[in-house]
């Protein structure tokens, strides 16, 4: 049997029996994938729904306690000092404390705590704050800088303080609510007892484990069993839920698979930015694959019946479908082939046979023309380099023009050199500018031509074009040169995004004058230091430009003053980029070579002056006495950049960003406090800014900074508070309460507080006023 022949047969049979195989395989794990999905999907489902009821509980309470503890009657006792004797005062608060029962949730204990007045109240007693045993416990809730928290474990299951302890969930909140303090007026700490909420834990399939872990990893709902039985359970999946929410912080919700006790198993979880609890659900994969078992066992029996089919299709087919193969063998044997190749035909299969040979004869028809393609090209470039580096002579060029398609019958030439301007502000590196101008230089080849220019090239970091008109007129010769450098430059930026510039040589009649146009070119590129970058300028606007050493120096005044105002605002790049700048103008003229380190100095002592003025050590800047002596010493230019930038700009920055942020947060406390004692009054940014001294902008970046949301929204916001408050405890009409909190259209008062809270200032108070008539 021959080897195409047994070829045949063998890709016939993997081609039927391996899609049989894939298909058998695919609807197995398709079929069991959906079976995993839905119990995975009917989980999450259950993780969501038990987060929401619990968090909708939670916030029912934290609701309650938030109006309690903005009330008119909390607020004004927190002024005074209150004792048992003050049975009026004392009652009041206590009947408020127990309205708070009235939450989705049993509430087993409530503490108001006054700490700056230093006495506390709860569901049973009002006494001195100190007489309480969980004092300290209150004292730590006020350390914490956020106003409203959650906190999980044991406390006393009842009003007396030495009750057994039980599993609880604590609310604790803040009084006034000020963002970020840590010396509250006083505390509303609210208790309920775990188990209350651990019927939310019913999971959809008796199989599987639910909890509730709280940011610590404990278990704070559990029902399975006994905490000390689970333990290194609870360990394991808080280990794993943990370093997953580490690694992928943005997923909140999840799925991963593990081993527990021996058993594999999917591990379902949400994380909660409410409260930072996690839910999670255990389901068992063996429980999973019990139910696909039964799908394996058809899909096994259907796929044996498709490959017995297919192997008696694979048998005749494969004899049919070689017999025309065999009869062009013996034809391709019969043409010309040449003794080598008939003899390696039998140790090949056949139609490979055949196919190398054809191979072989288009790869060499393809190389050919690519080898002439190339060559030619690389030829041209190689020609008019010889010609820009004064290596090549008129006969030269009058042998070789015709060859390679140079313009002919031209009267005067140009060059143009083109240099990238900056590769720092832009998508690419250093490491591509040669790259960049061979683009450029294509980009040439196909906006100009071939008929006015020679082939462009890259000589030293630029490209260079050589141009050629029949004009002789010199000014529209330099018009014509202009035209063309505008043309390049403009589709350079437009494909590449590049910033360039582009220097033009005076016209010339004799292609031996190519290296000095070449050299004026250069010389028109350096006038970018005086007229800055993306220029197009002739070597003759600057061939007679005089001396211009006083504005050199002034041009050096105001690099240093932007230097100073860049290392005032703390940014680096800025200063580094500036400073570049002023090293570039201060070597420009030959007479600044011999007193740059004066100069240096001189930038040295102006930049240290703003370290000076701050109030800040020089030391915390200047590492040692021999920092500055140290500059003298260097001799490059790569070496000064980097001393400026490493030895003085960087600790300079980071010294100024560390004061700067102690300020930032006393600037914010400032705004905070002035909107809180004058909402009722016009105040705005900018009036701030007059009270304070700073520019509005620069407090509005502190404040969004600081405080996590605008001036204005902050503003509003507690404006909204306020007219709740009073909404609640006065009987002031709704236009007078619009009109003392600044707003001038009532209509725009009251689509504010509906935003806020999805209810308008008159339907609130009807719910005020029916609440309290019932």
């Amino acid at each position: 049997m021959s080897r195409y022949m047994l070829r045949l047969l063998s890709y016939s049979l993997i081609l039927g029996i391996l899609p049989a195989v894939l298909i058998g395989f695919v609807s197995y794990s398709i079929a069991s994938g959906d079976i995993e999905n839905k119990v995975k999907e009917a989980n999450m489902q259950w993780l969501a729904q038990t987060q929401m009821r619990v968090e909708q509980m939670l916030k029912s309470i934290e609701k309650s306690a938030t109006q309690f503890a903005n009330s008119s009657l909390v607020k004004a006792s927190m002024n005074i000092s209150l004792t048992s004797s003050d049975f009026e005062s004392v009652r009041e608060l206590s009947k408020e404390l127990y309205n708070l029962q009235s939450s989705d949730a049993i509430i087993t204990q409530a503490y108001l705590v006054n700490l700056e007045r230093s006495w506390a109240l709860n569901l049973n007693v009002m006494k001195p704050l100190e007489q309480f045993a969980n004092r300290q416990e209150f004292i730590d809730y006020a350390k914490e800088p956020r106003s409203i928290l959650w906190y999980t474990g044991l406390s006393p299951s009842s009003g007396d303080d030495f009750s057994e302890p039980v599993d609880s969930v604590t609310l604790v909140h803040k009084i006034p609510i000020l963002p970020q303090t840590d010396k509250p007026q006083g505390l509303l700490v609210i208790r309920i007892v775990a188990s209350e909420i651990a019927g939310a834990l019913s999971s959809p399939a008796s199989s599987n484990h639910s909890y509730i872990f709280d940011r610590s990893g404990e278990d704070i709902l559990g029902k399975d069993s006994s905490k000390e039985s689970e333990t290194e359970t609870n360990e394991e999946i808080t280990r794993a839920v943990t370093d997953r929410l580490n690694a992928y912080p943005e997923q909140r919700q999840g799925l991963i698979h593990m081993k527990l006790k021996g058993e594999e198993v999917a591990v379902l979880y949400r994380s909660s930015n409410y409260n930072s609890w996690t839910y999670v659900s255990v389901v068992s994969i063996g429980e999973l694959k019990k139910e696909t078992r039964k799908i394996a066992e058809v899909t096994v029996l259907v796929c044996a019946t498709i490959l017995l089919l297919v192997l008696a299709g694979v048998l005749y087919g494969s004899r049919r479908m070689y017999r025309p193969i065999g009869n062009l063998l013996e034809v391709a044997r019969g043409l010309g082939s040449s003794g080598t190749e008939a003899s390696a035909a039998p140790k090949k299969d056949e139609l490979e046979f055949i196919k190398i040979s054809m191979q072989s004869l288009a790869s060499s028809k393809d190389r050919v023309e690519q080898q002439m393609l190339g060559q030619a090209t690389h030829l041209k470039e190689f020609f008019v380099l010889k010609l820009f580096t004064g290596q090549l002579t008129e006969s030269d060029y009058l042998y070789r023009s015709v060859t390679y398609g140079f313009p002919t019958g031209w009267k005067r030439l140009g060059v143009l050199a083109l240099q990238i301007d900056n590769l720092q502000e832009t998508r690419y590196g250093e490491e591509d500018r040669e790259l960049l101008l061979y683009a450029i230089s294509n980009i040439t080849q196909e906006v100009l031509p071939a008929s006015t220019r020679f082939t462009p090239i890259t000589i030293n970091k630029s490209q260079v074009t050589l141009i050629a008109t029949e004009q002789e007129d010199p000014d529209q010769v330099r018009r014509i040169l202009y035209e063309a450098a505008e043309c390049i430059k403009r589709n350079a930026e437009q494909v590449l995004q590049l910033k360039v510039s582009i220097g033009i040589s005076n016209p010339f009649d004799h292609l031996m004058g190519t290296v000095k146009a070449y050299g004026e070119s250069l010389s028109a590129l350096k006038a970018r230091i005086s007229l800055g970058p993306e220029i197009i300028v002739h070597y003759r606007d600057i061939e007679n430009h005089l001396s211009a050493e006083h504005y050199e120096y002034s041009h050096l005044k105001v690099l240093e003053e932007r230097l100073v105002y860049a290392l005032r605002e703390m940014q680096p790049n800025s200063a580094s980029e500036i400073f570049q700048q002023y090293f570039d103008a201060l070597l420009y003229k030959d007479g600044y070579l011999y007193e740059h380190q004066t100069l240096l100095l001189q930038l040295v002592s102006r930049i240290l002056q703003i370290v000076q003025d701050q109030g800040i050590s020089l030391k915390k800047v200047l590492e040692d006495e021999g920092t500055v002596e140290g500059l003298l010493q260097l001799q490059t230019r790569e070496e000064i950049i980097h001393w400026f930038e490493s030895k003085l700009f960087t600790p300079l920055i980071q010294v100024l960003s560390e004061k700067s942020e102690t300020q930032y947060i006393k600037i914010a406390d400032k705004l905070v406090k002035m909107i809180q004692e004058h909402y009722d009054q016009e105040i705005t940014l900018e009036y701030c800014s007059q009270l304070l001294n700073y520019h509005p902008v620069y407090l509005s970046r502190i404040f969004k900074r600081e405080i996590g949301i605008p001036f204005s929204d902050y503003l509003s916001d507690y404006r909204m508070k306020m007219a709740k408050v009073m909404l609640e405890t006065t009987d002031l009409k709704i236009s007078e309460i619009g009109e003392k909190l600044q707003y001038k259209n009532i209509s725009s008062f009251i689509r504010s507080y509906k935003k806020m809270y999805q209810i308008t200032p008159g339907q609130h108070r009807e719910k005020i006023m029916k609440g309290s008539t019932e």
